[in-house]
């Protein structure tokens, strides 16, 4: 007897309708790693700087800089109007100088190049000087000037601002740096001796032998001047290494933090002009 087949066009025939053998694990495999390395690339991590953070771009942080200086630029001019006639003075007057040497030299047109560079560059550092002056002067005499200019020193010094004070905005800041423990007071005199002998009894039960300073802002005798406060600090002797600094910052962390609203010395100008003028001092 023979079988008949079946006259339905649409019943599955042959191998049509099994699964494939695989269970179709070779494309699926595929897709997904090829998914998963284009994921791997959306997602890649920032590289990060030496300290912990996303690195930026060279032309992005050279505008950042540019954006600083002419931030800072404006906000100085404001208070001394002749800064850029004395720029221009210094610009021309270096680059003339350079540039007659040259000519002296037969080869004034190889040392144009150099007139221009050294001209330029005496230009920023009067800039930079009197940008400097003028942070100094409109900060000087207010509450926390001392502990402004302290946050705006080179190198690894661990400032911390109003450790002490008096209902009178007489205050003392905490500094930590290579030289040891700096202890700076600015406000009246005899309110100033008596919190940094308080401030110094209370260190000294945390870090043992190491060298204290203390150091009065003002203009009297046995003070020192408020411009000169940077300077001063960072010529003090060298008595700790990189590895007990970080020591001694985690022995003084039981001292605590602040103890008074001095919120990293006042802002001149508003805070814009405080981080472009520092941005300038530390050129």
């Amino acid at each position: 007897m023979a079988r008949s087949r079946s006259s339905d066009p649409t019943a599955p025939g042959g191998n049509a309708g099994r699964a494939p053998k695989d269970g179709g694990r070779g494309r699926t495999s595929g897709a997904t790693a090829s998914g998963a390395t284009a994921s791997g690339r959306a997602g890649k991590a920032p590289k990060l700087d030496k300290n912990g953070q996303p690195k930026v771009g060279r032309l992005k942080k050279l505008r950042g800089q540019g954006s600083m200086i002419k931030q800072a630029y404006s906000l100085t001019r404001k208070n001394d109007p002749k800064l850029p006639w004395i720029m221009l003075i210094w610009f021309v007057s270096v680059a003339a100088v350079i540039e007659l040497i040259g000519i002296l030299l037969d080869s004034p047109f190889l040392f144009l190049p150099l007139a221009l560079l050294f001209g330029a560059l005496a230009a920023l550092i009067v800039f930079g000087r009197r940008a400097q002056g003028s942070a100094y002067r409109q900060v000087e005499g207010q509450p926390g000037a001392a502990a402004w200019v302290l946050e705006g020193m080179r190198g690894d010094w661990r400032v911390t601002s109003g450790v002490a004070g008096t209902p009178q905005m007489d205050a003392v800041h905490r500094v930590l740096g290579r030289p040891g423990i700096i202890l700076v007071g600015e406000g009246v005199p005899g309110r100033v001796r008596g919190l940094i002998a308080q401030e110094k009894k209370k260190i000294a039960r945390v870090v043992g032998d190491t060298p204290i300073y203390d150091i009065t802002v003002g203009d009297d005798e046995g003070q020192v001047p408020l411009k000169k406060l940077s300077t001063h600090v960072m010529k003090l002797p060298r008595n700790l290494s990189a590895a007990e600094v970080n020591s001694l910052g985690r022995r003084m962390g039981a001292l605590g933090g602040p103890r008074m609203p001095v919120p990293g010395g006042p802002l001149p100008g508003g805070r814009q002009m405080s981080v472009s003028q520092r941005q300038v001092r530390r050129r």
